[in-house]
């Protein structure tokens, strides 16, 4: 077997190293910073810890399946997961609230249709029916595979089964997320429900396609899971299980070039001038490197970095005890959301955010029971589109998140002790994003514009996994991309997934 270089320690890289070591590979990981995990990281003072990047864990099988597949212990042995019930509370902008049960289509009925009046819910159920339809339509041709050649197919039909709509005369199908929330859900809170989904991920619902309604429905289907002590837990248990298996890592070591000879990659250099020879280079957005020559004229090519949205985490360190019967999440919708799409290009951030609230009851994250941790999230535009290192700008924003959030939990600047505010300038440091933009999981349709590069490059011997290749952001995608990366190193390009 032979030597695998593997450039950075995300998520979906150490999924990759994992897999390939079990198969009899050594491998190495390079990764720039001082720990891994990419974006899955953690923040820590005063006896307080919190969660800087994804706070809720989608479809664990994923990662369960690496577990199965890289050792005797399952995840459940290596980590405590813990399913979020209810799944979140949302405060809408006309003040009325809705609390969404966990995995449960006839719980969510009946809460919606007492939040929001009579009919909202079973609209609501009739959406989740079609929108398991595209699920099955593209689970497998899109997640579960590597990027098909003829990537097209996936680009054109729309796998969402839209409603037909008249309207003056004409009948129209909903292609976008924005016209299922207006044409079949028709209620603007519902509209909102649907539309915090992408959002959360960094997609225009005026622009994502209706395909998009497969992330509410991922949700809603697989439940939505905790891992006890926050999710940084995961990375440190994938970490643990890569260096079981003999992965070496080596931190502090930025990979600047992939070594070519005789038209394959033949290792890495790094940033100190040390040449690391492998007979394969495993990659985390390697386009970044060489150039970016390194995918065929045909291919889905590397999405404009600068044009992906970021986010901004205020951790607040709180004294007093969590109230009983808080709900683990609160998505806090805003009352202008014309205002807040304008994020979708070069803009100031918005005035009145969506924001999401997780306050995780979690013995783990704070010094005692008489204080408490809470983390807030907004999209924001990237660095490109804003300068958040400008004096002020980082605080000034925070304070609006805080104002938000205020609306569904009252007193929040009263009880703060102290903030850490981290913006797209730290997820830029901590992944390598250039703008600090944060990946959002692959999509049908839209011509294309969704899809990821495949997990294999026009250099061969070269690979790339993680949340910018197929099928993109996200823990369980980067999981997948992981899978998929090793699957075609150890099997060939043969390989179709796992059945």
């Amino acid at each position: 077997m032979g030597q695998i270089a593997v450039i950075g320690a995300g998520m979906g890289a150490m999924a990759a190293a994992a897999r390939l070591a079990v198969a009899g590979h050594r491998v190495a990981v390079y990764e720039r910073t001082e720990t891994y995990g990419g974006a899955v990281r953690r923040f820590e003072r005063d006896g307080f810890a919190f969660d800087t990047g994804p706070g809720l864990l989608p479809l664990p099988a994923v990662w369960r399946d690496l577990f199965v597949k890289t050792g005797k212990e399952p995840l459940e042995a290596c980590v405590e997961l813990v399913q979020v019930d209810p799944a979140a509370r949302h405060v809408f902008a006309d003040g009325t609230g809705a609390t969404v049960p966990n995995a449960s289509r006839a719980g969510v009925v009946t809460a919606l249709d007492e939040a929001l009046g009579a009919g909202a819910g079973e609209r609501w159920g009739d959406f989740l029916v079609r929108a398991r339809e595209a699920w099955d339509r593209t689970r497998r041709p899109l997640l579960e595979e590597p990027l098909w050649p003829d990537w097209q197919v996936l680009a054109g039909k729309e796998p969402y089964p839209s409603v037909p709509h008249k309207r003056l005369l004409r009948t129209r199908r909903a292609a976008t997320l924005a016209e299922i929330g207006a044409w079949e859900l028709r209620d603007p809170r519902l509209a909102a429900l649907l539309e915090s989904h992408a959002l959360a991920y960094g997609l225009d619902p005026r622009t994502a396609p209706a395909a998009a309604a497969v992330l509410p429905y991922l949700d809603h289907a697989f439940g939505t899971w905790y891992v006890r002590g926050g999710i940084r837990e995961l990375a440190r248990a994938v970490h643990e299980r890569c260096v079981a298996r003999r992965v070496a890592f080596h931190f502090g070591a930025e990979v600047t070039r992939v070594l070519e000879k005789d038209g394959r990659a033949a290792g890495v250099e790094l940033a100190d001038g040390t040449l690391v020879e492998a007979d394969t280079v495993v990659g985390v957005a390697p386009w970044r490197l060489n150039g970016g020559e390194l995918y065929g004229a045909d291919a889905v090519r590397p999405v404009a970095e600068d044009a992906v949205p970021g986010r901004v985490v205020v951790c607040l360190a709180l004294r007093g005890a969590r109230e009983a019967g808080a709900v683990h999440r609160t998505v806090v919708h805003t009352p202008d959301r014309e205002a807040e799409l304008a994020l979708f290009g070069p803009c100031e951030p918005p005035e009145r955010p969506t924001v999401r609230i997780d306050r995780p009851d979690d013995p783990a994250l704070r010094p005692d029971d008489a204080h408490e941790s809470v983390v807030l999230t907004a999209t924001v535009p990237c660095q490109a589109h804003h300068d958040w290192t400008a004096s002020g700008a980082a605080d000034a924003f925070a304070d609006r998140m805080v104002t938000a959030a205020e609306r569904a939990v009252p007193g929040l600047r009263e009880r703060t002790l102290w903030r850490e505010v981290r913006t797209p300038v730290h997820t830029r440091v901590e992944t390598g994003a250039e703008f600090g933009g944060v990946p959002a999981p692959a999509l049908a349709a839209a011509a294309g514009r969704l899809l990821r590069p495949a997990n294999s490059t026009a250099l061969a011997g070269l690979f790339s996994a993680g949340g910018w290749s197929h099928p993109g952001g996200g823990l369980p995608h980067a999981g997948m991309s992981g899978a998929l990366t090793a699957g075609l190193i150890v099997e060939g390009p043969g390989f179709r997934g796992s059945q």
